[in-house]
């Protein structure tokens, strides 16, 4: 995800933990996976606004709203709200995927381009027709080829002086993957970088590159620091790229399950990697709905109940009642909320984290949004290849624990995945899995959370002061 919407992500997270923690109200009984899944979906439908999300500035946020595309497409949810958001999104493919908008022509971001393209196909739209840009087509033309050497295969950004330079990363790779799988063949080379992405142990990498430039595989950097929401993001792209026969993507995508199965907590929760190590709602519903893509279904439900405690419901939100549905970032968001309601300075978080949450929600693999049905409210059964059996427990938000996740460059999430931010030096603004990479006037995308204005300011000048201090320590920057 960029790298702006992980810090994002860290800077709500270090805001929310200075909150005094109130008694929590819990429901007398759980809300039943699908219905969860369909009132997060509600509750962010009517987070839109002449068919876009906001973005924490205010303005429409294109990958944040394409996040909201992708999550109401997986449970069915208010078509109208997704069809307007789609024309939305059709209607401004450059104010996204280039910096065009900011005045600075022909650059055109790769991660950018590929979400666009698996949206459209997601959506039920033409990929190769969406706004009138054959997207399929741009995005294989941003593929590196057979001259690349190691980096043959990867989707990158088209850069020019001005722009600064490529930033792609594994979600970026991932949504080249699945949009390519969803609209036509993916070709075999972008699936084999995508593969080299994942270490031995099983974990993907969250950058093929390292402060002395590309690095040939994951293996091959020592210091590799292995993502829970990358490798979420990777193996549904490589179940997707299964089913379109590439080799080597089924063994991939198993030993990428594995590794996430692993790193599970025992509520079920799952944190991702630097500001993000915590317990959060972004890394634990791309990696349940990664589970569920990989048929492991026992996870899923845990990774599933686990979301459900961070849901708001009319019986356990406290002064956040009229806000069911709303999924909190963390522990620390749903207390906040039950005491004071979701402010404003709060609810782009809260746009975020619902949006990636409810993909563990629904349970439906991003390989398969679009064309599976949605969820129905009858109780699904372990035999289904897409339905977990159990059903949530409760709804009190599950207590991080102190399991230890790889720690080092934030996921974003949300989307996890490419991010237009902001323009070449300038401050980005916050973005949203699989969210990461410098960029233009829109913001947000898989997985990312965020926050207004004024938490922003304030944590800012507390990120300042211990800059200082850092920097008369002599410690190192970290990256």
């Amino acid at each position: 995800m960029p790298l702006s919407r992980r810090l994002a992500t860290g800077l709500a997270t270090a805001t929310a933990t200075v909150l005094v923690a109130v008694p929590l109200t819990v429901a007398a009984a759980p809300v039943p996976p699908d219905a969860a899944a369909r009132d997060a979906a509600s509750w962010l439908a009517g987070e839109f606004t002449d068919g876009s999300l906001p973005g924490p500035f205010g303005g429409p946020d294109w990958g944040l709203t394409i996040d909201g595309i992708v999550a109401l497409s997986a449970t069915g949810v208010d078509a109208p709200t997704r069809q307007a958001a789609t024309a939305q999104v059709a209607a401004h493919v450059r104010a996204y995927n280039s910096y065009d908008d900011w005045g600075i022509p022909g650059f055109t971001d790769g991660g950018a381009t590929a979400k666009l393209l698996y949206a459209a196909s997601a959506a039920g739209a033409d990929p190769t027709d969406f706004g009138g840009y054959d997207l399929r087509a741009e995005t294989l033309s941003l593929i590196a080829g057979a001259g690349a050497g190691h980096q043959r295969g990867r989707v990158t950004s088209r850069t020019t002086a001005d722009s600064g330079p490529d930033a792609s990363n594994t979600f970026d790779q991932s949504f080249a993957v699945l949009g390519l799988a969803r609209s036509g063949d993916v070709p075999q080379d972008t699936v084999d970088f995508l593969i080299r992405q994942q270490c031995a142990a099983g974990g993907f990498r969250l950058y093929p590159d390292t402060g002395q430039g590309p690095s040939p595989s994951c293996d091959e950097q020592p210091d590799a620091v292995l993502d829970v929401d990358s490798t979420a993001m990777a193996v549904q792209a490589l179940l997707a790229a299964a089913g379109d026969g590439a080799d080597g993507a089924a063994n991939a995508a198993r030993r990428g399950a594995d590794w996430l199965v692993a790193r599970q907590r025992a509520d079920g929760s799952f944190g991702g990697s630097g500001p993000t190590t915590g317990a959060n709602a972004n890394s634990t519903g791309l990696a349940g709905q990664a589970l569920t893509a990989a048929g492991r279904h026992p996870e899923a439900d845990r990774a599933a109940q686990a979301l459900a405690g961070w849901q708001l419901t009319g019986a356990n939100g406290g002064a956040a009642a009229a806000e069911a549905g709303a999924v909190a970032y963390d522990t620390a968001g749903f207390t906040a909320a039950v005491a004071a309601g979701i402010t404003d300075t709060d609810r782009d978080q809260w746009r975020r984290a619902t949006a990636q949450a409810l993909l563990g929600l629904a349970r439906v693999p991003l390989g398969r949004i679009g064309l599976d049905p949605p969820p129905t409210s009858a109780p699904p059964t372990s035999a289904s290849p897409t339905s977990p059996s159990s059903t949530p427990t409760g709804t009190a938000p599950p207590t991080p624990t102190a399991t230890p996740t790889p720690t080092g460059t934030t996921p974003t999430g949300p989307t996890p995945s490419a991010t237009v931010t902001s323009p070449p030096g300038t401050t980005p603004s916050p973005g949203g899995v699989p969210g990461t990479t410098p960029a233009g006037p829109g913001s947000g995308g898989l997985p990312t959370t965020g926050a207004a204005i004024t938490s922003y300011v304030l944590v800012a000048l507390l990120l300042v002061g211990a800059g200082v201090v850092l920097l008369v320590l002599g410690r190192r920057r970290t990256a």
